[in-house]
């Protein structure tokens, strides 16, 4: 009897040997092919090695989490994911190079309800943990993703600087170096606590390595029912936009695009091209996501 193959543990070596990007999106990419393995044993496809790729499984899979309502978005995401399986085994060709030709439609970068989150809405009290509690502080204050409100270090980030913070290329998504302005009190007191936790070094303890204490981060919050924290960022957002245009984003109950004057369109799009550059993205357009439109 020849060998037979598991596709869930084909598809987490796969992952193991390829340590592409940051530890959150090797992490998603892992349950995203966890979820795609299983879909196609479910399916019948019980003895197939990660090598054995074919258009039918694409199709199916994209079939698949069309019949469970997928948003545009997730599906995308999930698309990127068997793109760089296929990439790894060699068989690019057999997953389409757009989406648009399997049927997905485009994804719609504008947040029509908003997202934002504070940190009063979170029981942060209930961490044990005074350096998770500080880097939720950190996401809020500052529009910090998880990572980088992790692995952030005050010393580093203030060096030099009075009115603003400096991230480091290798805690930033995309490996992009990027500083943030200290407008309020409150920045000052969240960064007062990171330097009196951290020291000179970082927000991970310094006996825990960052995937360790990622690990402690999502049992903790988890524990405390706080979900999609990424809600804080769309928080610094909004808040943000408000204080620059000098009027809401339309996701926080302001205008849309279509009720704004000439002079606020053009503080609407300096305001937006300003967020974009302090939340890490390179282009205007992503800030529809966090403001709307």
């Amino acid at each position: 009897m020849g060998h037979r193959f598991d596709i869930a543990v084909e598809l987490a070596r796969l992952c193991a040997r390829n340590r592409d990007g940051s530890f959150a999106t090797q992490d998603d990419r892992a349950q995203i092919l966890h979820q795609a393995a299983r879909t196609l044993q479910k399916a019948g496809f019980q003895n197939l090695a990660a090598t054995s790729l074919k258009p039918k499984h694409v199709d199916l899979l994209v079939k698949s989490w069309q019949a469970d309502g997928l948003s545009a978005g997730t599906m995308k995401n999930r698309m990127s994911c068997l793109r760089w399986w296929a990439e790894k085994v060699g068989k690019q060709t057999c997953v389409p190079r757009t989406n648009d030709a399997l049927g997905i439609e485009r994804r719609a970068y504008v947040a029509t309800v908003s997202k934002a989150q504070t940190l009063d809405t979170v029981a942060v009290d209930k961490l044990v943990h005074e350096r998770l509690k500080v880097s939720l502080e950190l996401q809020e204050a500052f529009g910090l993703r998880r990572e980088e409100s992790l692995k952030f270090q005050p010393v580093f980030a203030t060096k030099g600087l009075d009115d603003a913070i400096r991230l480091k290329a290798s805690w930033c998504k995309g490996g992009r170096t990027r500083l943030i302005p200290i407008t309020s009190e409150h920045q000052r007191t969240v960064l007062a606590k990171a330097h009196a936790l951290a020291g000179s070094g970082s927000m991970i303890p310094p006996d825990k390595k960052y995937v360790t204490w990622l690990s402690t981060y999502k049992e903790a919050t988890r524990v405390i029912g706080a979900r999609n924290l990424h809600g804080l960022r769309h928080g610094y957002a909004q808040q943000r936009f408000e204080a620059l245009a000098g009027f809401k984003a339309p996701a926080a109950g302001g205008p849309t695009r279509a009720e704004l004057t000439p002079e606020q369109r053009q503080a609407d799009y300096r305001s937006r091209m300003q967020i974009s550059a302090e939340l890490g993205h390179g282009r205007e357009e992503i800030t529809a996501v966090y403001l709307g439109r």
